[in-house]
C-alpha cells in the first residue's frame, strides 16, 4: 500500500487565485479513478523556499490517495497534467510506503 501525496497552490506565479472548481475537479477525479481521496481545502499549508537567494512563500492544499498497486507513469502523466493546468514548473507528488492497521 502507498499513500501518495501532493501540493497544489492557492494561486499561480502572477498570484492570481485558482478557484475552488478547480481543487474540486481534482478530487472528483481522483475519486473517481481510486473510490476516494484526502484533500485538506480548509486549512492551507503555508510553504517557503529559496529561489535565486530570496525565500519565495505560497500557500498550499494537501490532497492524498491510498493506493495499491502504485502506477508511476499514471502519476507522472497526472503530475504533469496539475502542472499544466495549475501553470506551474513542478507539482511536489510523493509516494510514502503504507499500513492499514
Amino acid at each position: 500500500m502507498h499513500v501518495v501525496q501532493f501540493l497544489l497552490p492557492l494561486r499561480d506565479n502572477e498570484r492570481r487565485p485558482f478557484t475552488r472548481a478547480d481543487f474540486e475537479k481534482v478530487r472528483t477525479e481522483l475519486t473517481e479513478r481510486f473510490g476516494g481521496v484526502t484533500a485538506f481545502l480548509q486549512s492551507p499549508a503555508a510553504g517557503a523556499w529559496k529561489e535565486e537567494g530570496e525565500t519565495v512563500r505560497d500557500e498550499m492544499l494537501l490532497f492524498e490517495v491510498m493506493v495499491e498497486p502504485l502506477d508511476r507513469a499514471w502519476w507522472s502523466g497526472y503530475r504533469a497534467e496539475l502542472e499544466r493546468r495549475f501553470r506551474q514548473e513542478r507539482v511536489v507528488m510523493r509516494a510514502l510506503g503504507a499500513e492499514t492497521l
